[in-house]
């Protein structure tokens, strides 16, 4: 095919003139052009259903975390189990444990005990005085042996492993602690989700008599407790958390549907869409700045005595998986609002797009002229190029929604690897290859000839 003056046009230069008559073709037929008739009830039924969306866009990161929270074991175990290794966990633990310890010690008899064996070794009444005044070195003695045993416990391998395994076995009951029922390891008390600490005491009172101080084997079994969280509205947490764990596999469909509805009812569907896709990001934003702020508020109102930077950690855990959903959601809002910019008629776009399918086309031209033969691929490409689009993005969309938990990182690669595809896809589409009726006039035909 040639321009009529015998000079060949390269394969991009052939795609560029099928574009081109296109486009003039689809204006000549379209007739004039007609005004835009905006009916104010549906632009607001658009805007209404975009921003409901948003809402329930927010609130199904939050139904998704809680519900995974409740009935996934392993993620449960995902998000408590760094605390067994985290230092202000490790030293809360260690001084709550320890006070448990001292409080089944009795330091008044063991002075008795000592004083009693000087007297009967017939120590003199100065020496037997200055013992009848050693509670508080003894005390203090006592409370820094205690205190190392346990931070030793506390700080090793094995403690990590009984601490996971004791938060899986205890999930069970986290359900009942949500909604109320309390029972097990893990239970909702005075407001307060606490775990029991017994098992713990139990291992320091082993390594105390193993060390020597044989007054550790009189402790008794103790139940003392590690509060996890703690709030005067932790009622009403409960019962939000549960609404949500309900909802939580329902709220993403419905937001999606909804999020559908608005762009469709709207009469600029591509601006609908990137106004859509902003306002859930927007929503995200607000929902991690709102997640900064609870924490801050959070620790401003625990009990009399809680450590801050304890509760800081175990805060930080249970929201972690909340806050990567809410940075991945906000990922696939902002690459949907720049494929739907991309895809308009601005002139950032149309640049953008121009300049990616002269680079593509030149890497094909070279490929072409080595030897390649596209054949009956690039003509297949060329039919079915609009579909090949629509269905790459339809899988990226299922791989996004069907992920269990998916994070920013695969968000990201799922965008690399669409944009991949669809850049290969424009490789083979090697329109100029076989010329066709529909896209030649009758110059271009006889040109052809």
């Amino acid at each position: 095919m040639n321009d009529g003056s015998g000079e060949q046009l390269s394969a991009q230069e052939r795609g560029e003139l099928a574009e081109l008559r296109q486009r003039v073709h689809a204006l000549e037929s379209g007739g004039p052009p007609k005004p835009a008739r905006h009916h104010p009830f549906r632009s607001l039924g658009s805007v209404l259903l975009i921003l409901l969306a948003a809402l329930l866009s927010l609130l199904s990161v939050v139904a998704v975390w809680a519900n995974s929270i409740v009935q996934d074991t392993d993620r449960y175990v995902d998000t408590v189990g760094p605390l067994a290794s985290d230092p202000d966990v490790q030293q809360a633990v260690t001084n709550r444990v320890t006070a448990a310890v001292l409080a089944q010690v009795d330091v008044d008899a063991l002075v008795k005990q000592l004083t009693d064996a000087a007297a009967q070794k017939g120590v003199p009444p100065q020496t037997a005085k200055l013992l009848n005044n050693l509670d508080g070195p003894i005390e203090s003695g006592l409370k820094q042996l205690v205190s190392s045993t346990v931070e030793r416990v506390v700080t090793s391998s094995a403690f990590e492993t009984v601490w996971v395994n004791a938060n899986r076995r205890a999930h069970t009951a986290l359900d009942k602690a949500l909604t109320g029922q309390a029972s097990g390891a893990v239970k909702l008390k005075d407001n307060q989700v606490v775990i029991d600490l017994g098992p713990i005491v139990a291992q320091v009172k082993d390594k105390l008599v193993a060390a020597g101080f044989s007054p550790a084997a009189k402790i008794p079994a103790v139940h003392t407790e590690f509060v996890v969280f703690a709030s005067k509205d932790a009622g009403k947490v409960r019962s939000y958390v549960r609404v949500l764990q309900i909802l939580g596999g329902w709220l993403p469909i419905i937001a999606l549907l909804v999020a559908a509805a608005g762009v469709y009812v709207a009469f600029n569907r591509r601006h609908a869409l990137i106004g859509a896709a902003l306002a859930v990001f927007l929503a995200m934003l607000v929902l991690g700045i709102g997640l900064t702020v609870a924490r801050d508020a959070y620790l401003n109102h625990l009990p009399p005595g809680a450590s801050q930077a304890a509760a800081g950690s175990v805060y930080d855990a249970l929201v972690k998986f909340l806050r990567a959903g809410v940075r991945a959601l906000a990922a696939v809002a902002l690459f949907t609002a720049a494929g739907a910019f991309l895809a308009g008629p601005s002139r950032i776009a149309v640049v953008t797009r121009t300049g990616c399918r002269r680079s593509i086309g030149a890497l094909r031209d070279v490929t072409t002229s080595a030897g390649l033969r596209l054949g009956a691929v690039g003509r297949f490409v060329h039919r079915f190029k609009r579909w090949i689009g629509v269905v790459i993005l339809v899988v990226a969309a299922i791989v996004l929604f069907a992920w269990n938990y998916p994070t920013t990182a695969v968000v990201v690669w799922t965008a690399v690897i669409t944009l991949a595809a669809l850049a290969i896809r424009e490789f083979l589409d090697d329109g100029g290859a076989a010329p066709t009726a529909d896209t030649d006039d009758g110059g271009g035909a006889a040109a052809a000839h």
